[in-house]
């Protein structure tokens, strides 16, 4: 496996405003500094990839609306690389979109694929976990997936079952799929856990160019001849005007239908290395530092006295003061303060939209 052949995709046109105020539409959380540590959620994956992609074979396909974000948060990442979606339409043509792009320029080229705004605790765990499948790709024809040795019953992630039993020849940590499971409850999601082979899907995917694109027109041909015939275009300057065109025209489904619960030859890569999707509030504060009575502090100047298991986010100059409050979310931004229960956290959507 070459390093000029390893090319890293990161998808990067979600709009979910789950941190709101912190995120909002026109800046959802791939853009925030979520953890405080000075580095956005985009910029902390892009830098957890650095010495295993060079950085003119990193990709972002984004939404139109926030690729101006995209470059101005990562300047050293070519802007013919930033690609444009006119509209969502979910992950498979996203992927299949990149896949054609890169394999214009570079037949030979291995792929990882990876979400945005997930994080990452264990940064040297995980380039040992992605080398190695990078590496398994670049041999086969196999799709590999990441899953995440689950430490909770969590009814919030898709699960991945493997057959442990049987590893593959080439590499002993990796494990074919058996099924893609959708979120459970929990009482599903407790029995999964007791079975010791179910992982969380982290969404992070690894194949050869080749793989995803033969899988694509076995499986999704519809989406396949729509950038087939776009081939000739595309690296061009007349390609935003086509895919403006054409994109809408791909369906809407995500990869995980269209061909991982279809193909052959998926393995599992089941791995630990601090992940979350950082899909609430509540995840934010599991997976940040928390002082003696559980509170996660995030920013300058916050001081609290007798409060315990709060997520506390403040990373403006105004000092913070919080007294009394047992398991609430405290942030502001722009202007706006948001004091809510932690487990009723679900009701942030509706404030945002007031």
């Amino acid at each position: 496996m070459k390093a000029q052949d390893n090319h890293l995709v990161i998808m990067a046109g979600g709009v979910g405003s789950r941190f709101w105020p912190m995120s909002t539409p026109e800046r959802p959380k791939q853009f925030v500094d979520v953890m405080g540590c000075g580095r956005t959620l985009l910029q902390l994956t892009v830098d957890r990839f650095e010495g295993l992609v060079n950085p003119e074979n990193v990709w972002i396909v984004t939404s139109s609306s926030y690729a101006e974000l995209v470059h101005e948060q990562l300047p050293n990442v070519p802007v013919s690389n930033i690609l444009k979606e006119p509209c969502r339409r979910n992950t498979a043509p996203c992927i299949a979109f990149v896949s054609w792009r890169i394999k214009k320029i570079n037949p030979k080229a291995n792929i990882i694929v990876s979400p945005s705004d997930h994080i990452v605790m264990n940064v040297k765990e995980f380039q040992r976990v992605a080398e190695s499948s990078m590496q398994f790709a670049s041999e086969t024809d196999s799709i590999i997936t990441l899953g995440m040795k689950p430490t909770r019953p969590d009814t919030g992630y898709g699960y991945i079952q493997a057959n442990l039993s049987l590893s593959s020849a080439r590499n002993s940590e990796l494990f074919p799929v058996e099924r893609f499971r959708e979120k459970p409850d929990l009482a599903t999601a407790q029995s999964y856990i007791a079975q010791n082979n179910f992982f969380w899907n982290s969404g992070i995917f690894i194949w050869n160019v080749n793989t995803i694109v033969n899988a694509m027109r076995v499986y999704e041909p519809e989406i396949a001849e729509i950038f087939e015939n776009l081939m000739p275009v595309l690296g061009t300057d007349k390609e935003q005007a086509a895919i403006d065109e054409e994109f809408p025209k791909c369906p809407n489904i995500s990869v995980d239908y269209a061909i991982l619960e279809k193909a052959d030859e998926i393995f599992v890569f089941p791995a630990s290395f601090g992940w979350s999707d950082l899909g609430t509030w509540g995840s934010l504060r599991e997976n940040s530092e928390r002082d003696q009575f559980g509170n996660a502090l995030i920013g300058p100047r916050i001081d609290v006295y007798e409060t315990t298991n709060c997520m506390i986010h403040t990373t403006g100059e105004r000092r913070v003061v919080v007294q009394g409050l047992d398991g609430y979310i405290v942030s502001e931004e722009n202007g706006t303060l948001l004091i809510c229960k932690l487990s009723e956290e679900q009701r942030i959507k509706q404030f945002s939209e007031e």
